[in-house]
């Protein structure tokens, strides 16, 4: 059975930092790559930030390349989050997901697993 667990979401004010988690089963190591996404209320789930477990390649948009920091752990299977310099807009429930195939990474569809989500909520 796989799992994906996410934790350190949180309230912070703006400028502030989180650092979320996303503990995976030992069975999901068999995944190519972690993807982190959000959701804001009446938005559409949109991409963050992934990477690949082997080469540990980062993929990131334009709103989170210099703010945001993916990394893996591949000992503890873990994928981690730094998120700095945080934004009202930065306000969602973050998920984090896991590929086992294929080579495309921005699309929730292209995912196979999911966490259950953890919120994140930045004040002005």
């Amino acid at each position: 059975q796989v799992q994906l667990v996410e934790s350190g979401g949180g309230l912070v004010q703006t400028g502030g930092s989180l650092r979320l988690s996303c503990a995976a089963s030992e069975r999901t190591f068999s995944s190519i790559a972690m993807g982190w996404f959000r959701q804001a209320p009446g938005k559409e789930r949109e991409f963050v930030a992934a990477i690949r477990w082997n080469a540990g390649t980062t993929y990131y948009t334009d709103s989170s390349k210099g703010r945001f920091t993916i990394s893996r752990d591949n000992a503890n299977h873990t994928v981690y989050l730094q998120m700095n310099s945080l934004k009202p807009e930065d306000t969602a429930v973050y998920y984090c997901a896991a590929k086992t195939t294929g080579i495309f990474l921005y699309n929730s569809r292209d995912y196979d697993y999911w966490g259950q989500g953890t919120q994140v909520t930045v004040s002005s």
